[in-house]
């Protein structure tokens, strides 16, 4: 798993540079869709599930996780791949009657995701 997520990190690196937010739609769909639930719509743990979640969604405008995004650039795609705390999100989602599809996560959407993300935490306050 762990050669996995390297050469994926690698690939994500590797490839054309990422539209900016303006353009960045299916990063931004893929957010609202998939992640805004329980980060809200500021990426600041706001959603109607942010403290249903046990331990609670984190916001993630947060000094600490902007340092911790700045020294793993990847963690924000770890995070959705690796999932440290098991079923966590998938669990909240069906205690809390949430019924969000599967998703066949690409390259892109990874890329596109952490793109939006990473934008929208960068310019936070």
């Amino acid at each position: 798993m762990k050669i996995a997520f390297i050469a994926l990190l690698g690939v994500l690196s590797v490839t054309q540079a990422a539209p900016s937010v303006a353009d960045n739609a299916n990063g931004k769909n893929l957010y609202t869709q998939r992640c805004a639930v329980c980060h809200g719509a500021d990426i600041k743990a706001t959603g109607p599930l942010a403290n249903k979640s046990n331990p609670p969604t984190p916001d993630l405008t947060t000094g600490a996780f902007k340092k911790r995004l700045n020294d793993y650039p990847g963690v924000i795609v770890s995070s959705i791949i690796l999932r440290p705390t098991g079923n966590l999100i998938p669990d909240t989602l069906r205690e809390n009657g949430v019924k969000i599809a599967p998703h066949a996560w690409s390259v892109r959407d990874l890329r596109d995701l952490h793109q939006y993300m990473s934008e929208v935490i960068a310019k936070s306050r």
